[in-house]
């Protein structure tokens, strides 16, 4: 029973839940990924939400390149924090401009990935990733 109200951290116990959080996170984004990679590369024409003006093809690309190469990076903790910024914008144009007007079960999803991802910003990868086996620590 005390264990169940225990405050104490243990270091592997959060570093496992990184390590899980970080690959069924990065996986899950990528799911939705990569139906905008097939969309992308299909050469059919683009109707892509456009936030910044850049055009349909760009703002897509851009999406993918975060839900699918920055998710993957996630997965193996590389670049883990820089990965997450774009997500992080991803995510936030995804509940706060395209879906504005929807109700909240609209943008629910993008929310929720909007915290995971913050998560992954200030926590870091923890020590079962690339980051870690670059940093050199011990």
């Amino acid at each position: 029973m005390k264990r169940l109200f225990s405050t104490s951290k243990h270091a592997m116990t959060i570093d496992s839940w990184l390590l899980f959080l970080r690959i069924f996170s990065g996986a899950f984004m990528i799911t939705h990924g990569l139906p905008k990679l097939q969309l992308l590369m299909s050469g059919n024409e683009i109707t892509f939400f456009d936030p910044i003006g850049l055009g349909s093809g760009v703002a897509l690309g851009l999406a993918v390149f975060a839900e699918v190469i920055c998710a993957g990076m996630i997965v193996v903790g590389l670049l883990t924090r820089p990965a997450s910024i774009l997500l992080i914008i991803t995510m936030s144009v995804a509940a706060f401009m395209k879906h504005a007007e929807d109700p909240f079960s609209s943008k629910e999803k993008a929310l929720l990935y909007l915290l995971i991802f913050s998560t992954t910003l200030f926590v870091g990868a923890g020590r079962f990733s690339v980051d870690y086996l670059i940093s050199g620590k011990k």
